[in-house]
């Protein structure tokens, strides 16, 4: 409520409505008049009154026919009316009261009375819109909550599907993959084609394609499934990018989508820890009258890399010499050997145990390819960092 508060007098009187303001105004009252009913709703419209003190008996409109129109536009706000009337006559008292007014004057009337009234009403006006305002700010303050606990939970179940689909993309992708795709505002162009050194491992199961000839098909995914679980788990800790399951073959690239230091000692490192993971399964396996072995190739160098596919199945996959050649010296091994290529074995000499090969004619290469046997590595040696880059020729 204003201060000072405002006031609307209504009455076809005018020496009334003079008395009125001048009693009102030596109080510190804003007193706004009206000469009759239609007035009155006009200065109501216009003035905002914190309280009206309305004549019932008036030509046009009377009292209580203004009355209702007034407190129908007041709506929810609280608009206080003393009713005033030259009659001592109760029916209009109480027709007055039942439209909505709430306390009365007779003419004539003491000052004192008038005053009385008058602070009464506005005491309860102050309170009421005490109330209503404090009330408005709850009803604002549930709304924000409202609004806040619909933001949070659209929120959570957004990210809950964000989770859900990197779930789902882990069953597929590399989780260095997964990763990058998930944080990049464009995943199209974090997995657009570039050309990097990588190092590459391709590995399979000496063995297998007689092992799939004499088994049931049911004991050949058991075999499958063990072998797949525990390898994928050693890349994982190695940080390599699991490029690809081809029935017992296994492709893996390191440095690339994450960059990595010595990329050639982890593949190596690697490879070690999977053939001895692999030789701890051929027990198991062996127990099931199953004779399957391990071989490894290795070899770094450049390589495109990119998406493959069409819209409706992609890979992220590496394409060129490098694969080619570690998929071929992968062939030449034996069971339980991990074949490198020269650059690799250049990389990490210092750090392995490893035994020269024959040179090997392998296909799809016009010169003999010089290749490495490791045999361990090294403990004693400290973790080493990455090597001048090897040119794809002397891969």
């Amino acid at each position: 409520m204003r201060t000072p508060a405002r006031i609307l007098a209504v009455d076809d009187i005018p020496t009334n409505l003079d008395i009125l303001r001048m009693r009102l105004e030596s109080h510190g009252y804003e007193v706004v008049t009206a000469a009759d009913g239609e007035e009155a709703l006009i200065r109501l419209r216009e003035q905002d009154p914190d309280l009206v003190l309305l004549d019932i008996m008036m030509p046009k409109l009377d009292g209580i026919a203004v009355l209702k129109q007034m407190k129908k536009l007041a709506g929810d706000d609280f608009l206080p009316v003393i009713l005033v009337t030259a009659k001592a006559d109760t029916r209009d008292m109480i027709a007055g009261l039942e439209a909505g007014g709430d306390d009365y004057l007779t003419k004539p009337f003491e000052q004192s009375a008038l005053l009385a009234r008058v602070r009464s009403l506005l005491r309860v006006k102050q309170l009421h819109d005490e109330v209503q305002g404090q009330t408005a700010l709850l009803r604002e303050q549930s709304q924000q909550l409202a609004d806040l606990n619909r933001t949070l939970e659209q929120r959570v179940a957004e990210q809950v599907a964000e989770i859900e689909r990197i779930r789902r993309l882990e069953r597929f992708l590399a989780p260095q993959l997964v990763k990058m795709i998930a944080s990049s505002d464009s995943p199209d162009s974090a997995l657009a084609s570039h050309r990097r050194e990588i190092t590459v491992i391709f590995c399979d199961l000496r063995g297998f394609t007689a092992f799939t000839d004499t088994s049931e098909p049911e004991e050949v995914m058991a075999v499958l499934r063990e072998y797949h679980h525990d390898l994928g788990e050693l890349i994982f800790e190695h940080e390599g990018t699991l490029d690809r399951f081809i029935g017992d073959g296994i492709m893996i690239v390191f440095n690339d989508p994450i960059p990595c230091e010595d990329h050639s000692a982890r593949a190596v490192r690697l490879s070690i820890a999977m053939r001895a993971r692999v030789a701890e399964l051929s027990t198991t396996w062996g127990s099931r009258g199953h004779d399957l072995g391990f071989g490894v190739g290795i070899a770094s160098g450049y390589a495109t890399l990119g998406q493959v596919g069409f819209e409706k199945r992609r890979e992220y996959t590496a394409i060129g010499r490098v694969t080619n050649l570690a998929a071929r010296l992968c062939s030449e091994a034996t069971a339980g050997q991990i074949v490198i290529a020269r650059g690799v074995f250049n990389t990490v000499e210092p750090h392995v145990q490893a035994a020269p090969l024959r040179e090997l004619n392998v296909k799809g290469f016009s010169r003999p390819v010089q290749a490495y046997e490791v045999l361990s590595w090294r403990e004693d040696s400290a973790k080493p960092k990455s090597a001048p880059a090897v040119s794809p020729s002397e891969s």
